[in-house]
């Protein structure tokens, strides 16, 4: 008890909170005559030690210790760490050792160890634990800006093998260690940290520690760099892929590349293509430039393969954006959904940003014209199979293929010079065979390195009795076809069908299972086909257990299916791969769907290989976002080749995962597949389906009027169906969409026609009911919905609900100024979250905390959460709900005397708000703008109020009559 009151020192801890402390699980009858027991024996205690420090206070509803926090070791030592912080954000390392030298060591280990701690001291002890770990990084980190990495080694040297799997501090003590000279303690550290990662969570290493990993390895052979390249390993953002040490005849290339560059690099974006065919060399060339060009611009390294020439694969400009915005950091709740927007979010994240990017396998102009910067130094290069003459005034790097000598040195690289010079014949006939293509004398010199003992004339002979392959390219593929061939016809049978498999579908890497589903073999033979397919260089595999195809190869992969696969087996094998991704995103999803409600829209049958299915986990959500750009060819693919039933359901099965990422743009497309899929099939059901969830992706990008014309489709298909209950379901979404419009008695309407009807599950209308009957001012009957919102779920033991229900009534609660109690259920609500693992609604309870926190006066704990709830709002890209918290911390701006910078958040707010057409946060940033304006400029403070009055008096909202009574009072007079 003692504990609880010191951690919350000067706050009300209440009798419930104690209560909850002492018997989290089973509190006995006499709880709370126990707790005040315990409470006068500690007062009594205190008060015996005579010198007053400590007191503790009883109050209406519970107990206050009165003290001063330096009193507190984790109060007093708490604020230290922070300050800490805080100097290091300021540039101030000597004065953070000064804060912290002394005091990083002192906090315990564990906060009450070897007590037994109920949910609130438990949740203590871990955030101290936290801060505690940061300010001893912070300190390290400190000590390596003043130079001083022999202080920082003996400080993280215990804690990083405590905290094997916290990459931050095994990323300081790698740094530590290369300073200090001793690369190879770092690279140790490196391999403990990759082991404890892959085992524990499965995970490969962060970028920063692979940077360091580089960085330490070099050290080992030129310990004078190894400084700079731990602070470079710092600063970058490279994404690019790693370029091969073998570029031979391109140096020419490369230096005039580099010089055209430099020249231009202060006057503007730099825009170069590369083009040329296939297998010629354009992306190592790249590559190899924009990885020389990183110290010059060191503020990213992009890299994005366009998959242009790949029709089902191909990338859309608003997808590319996507990616390279995540790229630059920019979180997804800040990625507009209008193209427009995003692509204008894109050019204001380059400005000022010395960047480089290699946009990879451009299809034409149009899929590369958006993704150039307009101004700032950035260098662009783009690679394509096509002339792409409209992205610039320079005329394009056009690649030929090497010279005999170069395609020699290059064989000579891969095989060793001395081979070359053993047969120099061979190699000569060799190179000429493969018409000096690098692909293909990669290809072949690869499958001499793997045969130590064959002679260059032999692999000659073999080649030269293999027919061609790519008829399209007859005359200049030549030697290609002959390489692939030869790659190709020595496999056994099963693996040949394994190597077809890859050209039957749209999707641009497989794993093990994919593949097994699509050939019916056992996955145990299918992996180690896989193997060997990639030992031979037939397939690749960039990450482990994800394999792919070359452009080149897919197209020899899918020449070969279409002319070795019967039409029958072919479709049979496609549906057998679509059947197991279906199950597969069905079991990934399984944490964040209803898994009764998915069972009852998707209508499954057992899978057709259950087998393959042992190995995915269920809630592996890594692997859906690894498999994210696949489903989209996959719902193209299915409903392109008859698989209709496939493509709606794999569009309904991923909804969820691409709704709590933000993949709208993914839900719209692979939908709008679906529903024509479905009807082309004449599937009501799955038509109704997908216009449901279609107005999912609208109403959370602001588009309203087309998510009513989905929604009101499928009111209509499921009153014919005689779905009443659907169609019930249909009208509560409207529901939704009524209210974000400002139309709530249409919401209201919608809602209680709902619980009229009888649902069968009244947790998705009651919420609703609930918050319509707040903004409609009827606190009361809104307090009784979300009361028996929170009943219901409980009885249920659906804690998501009952999370949601807590923060509603906290909700009404704040709004009726009952502030204690408001904040006793909004901080129950985000407990409940905590616990959960949802984020769902987590900023408009944080925005209401904040509100509460303004109005009992506790101002820099309302602007803490004020802040928390804009960052959640911008994550989860609920705009409506950005409009909101900013118009909430305007309010407590003002109420701070920060008059500036609140009628700045108020308009930021409008400006959103107008931008979605969401009426009520509109009225509400209107009337805080006029308070702004009311000493200055009377006249527009009317005029912004009169707006707001004519908002609110359409939607019924009871600010109206405050509005009302504003507007009756006679107009002041500038001073």
């Amino acid at each position: 008890m003692l504990a609880l009151l010191a951690v919350r020192v000067n706050q009300l801890v209440t009798l419930h909170d104690l209560v909850d402390e002492l018997w989290p699980d089973d509190p006995p009858r006499s709880a709370v005559p126990n707790v005040r027991t315990y409470a006068a024996n500690l007062r009594r205690g205190l008060d015996s030690a005579g010198d007053g420090r400590l007191r503790i206070v009883r109050e209406p509803g519970g107990y206050r210790l009165v003290a001063d926090e330096e009193l507190i070791d984790v109060h007093r030592l708490g604020a230290r760490w922070r300050r800490g912080g805080e100097l290091m954000r300021a540039g101030k390392p000597a004065q953070v050792v000064a804060e912290l030298s002394d005091v990083v060591d002192a906090g315990p280990a564990q906060l009450l160890a070897g007590l037994p701690l109920g949910p609130a001291l438990t949740a203590h002890r871990e955030a101290s634990e936290q801060e505690r770990q940061s300010a001893l990084e912070l300190l390290a980190e400190a000590y390596l800006s003043l130079g001083r990495a022999e202080l920082a080694v003996p400080l993280l040297r215990e804690h990083a093998v405590r905290q094997r799997l916290r990459e931050r501090a095994q990323a300081l003590l790698m740094r530590a260690l290369i300073e200090t000279g001793d690369a190879s303690g770092a690279l140790a550290v490196y391999h403990a940290a990759r082991d404890a990662l892959t085992e524990q969570l499965g995970l490969p290493p962060g970028e920063e520690l692979e940077h360091l990993r580089v960085a330490a390895t070099d050290a080992r052979r030129n310990p004078p760099e190894a400084a700079r390249k731990a602070e470079r390993s710092q600063a970058q953002t490279n994404w690019l892929p790693r370029a091969g040490s073998d570029l031979v005849g391109r140096e020419a290339l490369v230096d005039a590349l580099l010089r055209e560059i430099a020249e231009a690099h202060d006057s503007g974006p730099t825009v170069r293509m590369i083009d040329g065919m296939a297998g010629c060399g354009k992306t190592t060339l790249a590559l190899h430039v924009a990885a020389r060009l990183a110290d010059a611009f060191p503020d990213g390294q992009l890299f994005i393969d366009l998959r242009g020439h790949a029709r089902q694969t191909r990338i859309r400009p608003a997808a590319a954006l996507d990616i390279l915005l995540r790229q630059l950091g920019v979180p997804a709740g800040r990625i507009p959904a209008r193209f427009a927007d995003r692509l204008e979010t894109w050019r204001q994240e380059l400005t000022g940003r010395r960047v480089v990017m290699v946009l990879d396998n451009a299809g034409d102009s149009a899929q590369v014209e958006p993704l150039l910067p307009t101004h700032g130094p950035a260098a662009v290069l783009v690679t394509s199979r096509r002339r792409l003459l409209a992205l610039t005034e320079r005329p394009p790097v056009s690649l030929a293929v090497l010279t005999e000598s170069e395609a020699l040195e290059l064989l000579g690289t891969l095989i060793g010079r001395r081979r070359v010079a053993a047969d120099p014949e061979g190699a000569r006939r060799l190179v000429n065979f493969c018409g000096c293509l690098p692909l293909a004398v990669r290809l072949a010199g690869t499958r001499l390195a793997h045969r130590p003992d064959w002679r260059v004339s032999e692999l000659v002979e073999r080649l030269s009795r293999r027919p061609m392959f790519l008829p399209g390219l007859r005359a200049e593929a030549r030697s290609v076809a002959e390489a692939f061939a030869e790659s190709y016809e020595p496999l056994a049978v099963a693996a040949k069908r394994v190597f077809r498999s890859f050209g039957l579908v749209a999707g641009n890497h497989l794993d093990s299972a994919m593949v097994a589903a699509l050939t019916d073999l056992p996955l145990p033979q299918t992996a180690d086909l896989l193997d060997e397919l990639v030992d031979r260089h037939l397939v690749e595999e960039p990450s482990p257990g994800r394999y792919r195809l070359h452009d080149l190869m897919r197209r020899y992969a899918t020449e070969l299916a279409r002319r070795e696969e019967l039409g029958t087996s072919e479709r049979s094998a496609v549906r057998g791969l679509l059947d197991h991704v279906l199950h597969s995103v069905v079991r990934a999803s399984a944490v964040v769907e209803d898994g009764r409600l998915i069972a009852a829209q998707l209508r499954l049958g057992a899978p057709l290989r259950p087998d393959l299915l042992d190995g995915r986990a269920i809630g592996d959500l890594d692997w859906l976002e690894h498999q994210r750009l696949n489903l989209d060819g996959f719902v193209r693919q299915a409903a392109q080749e008859g698989h209709e039933a496939m493509a709606w359901r794999l569009a309904r099965a991923s909804w969820r995962f691409c709704y709590t990422r933000g993949y709208y743009d993914d839900i719209t497309a692979t939908h709008e597949i679906g529903l024509t899929a479905a009807r082309r099939s004449g599937d009501q059901h799955a038509i109704a389906l997908m216009h449901n969830y279609l107005a999912s992706a609208c109403v959370r990008t602001g588009s309203y009027r087309e998510a009513s014309a989905h929604l009101h489709a499928v009111v209509s298909i499921r009153t014919a169906l005689g779905d009443a209950e659907g169609a019930q379901r249909a009208r509560v979404n409207l529901g939704v969409v009524h209210w974000l419009t400002g139309r709530l008695q249409q919401s209201l309407e919608a809602n209680r026609s709902a619980l009229r009807s009888d649902v069968s599950d009244t947790t998705p209308v009651l919420p609703n009911l609930g918050l319509t009957l707040r903004y409609l001012g009827r606190y009361d009957e809104s307090t009784a919905v979300h009361r028996l919102h929170l009943y219901v779920a409980r009885v249920r033991g659906d804690l998501f609900h009952m999370s949601n229900a807590l923060g509603h009534l906290g909700g009404v609660r704040y709004r009726l100024g009952q502030n204690l109690q408001a904040e006793r259920l909004l901080r129950a609500s985000l407990a409940l979250r905590d616990r959960t693992g949802s984020d769902f609604a987590r900023a408009e309870t944080l925005s209401d905390l904040a509100g509460t926190c303004r109005q009992l006066g506790r101002y820099q704990d309302a602007l803490r959460h004020h802040e928390a709830a804009i960052d959640a709002a911008t994550v989860s890209g609920e705009r409506h709900v950005q409009a909101e918290a900013r118009n909430e911390l305007a309010l407590t701006l003002r109420a701070t005397g920060r008059r500036k910078e609140s009628a700045a958040m108020f308009q930021e707010a409008l400006t959103i708000s107008t931008r979605i057409a969401h009426p009520y946060e509109q009225g509400r940033a209107l009337c805080g703008l006029a308070e702004h304006l009311e000493h200055d400029r009377p006249a527009e403070a009317r005029r912004y109020r009169q707006r707001a009055l004519a908002i609110f008096e359409r939607m019924g909202a009871p600010e109206r009559h405050e509005l009302r009574r504003r507007l009756a009072e006679p107009p002041s007079t500038p001073a």
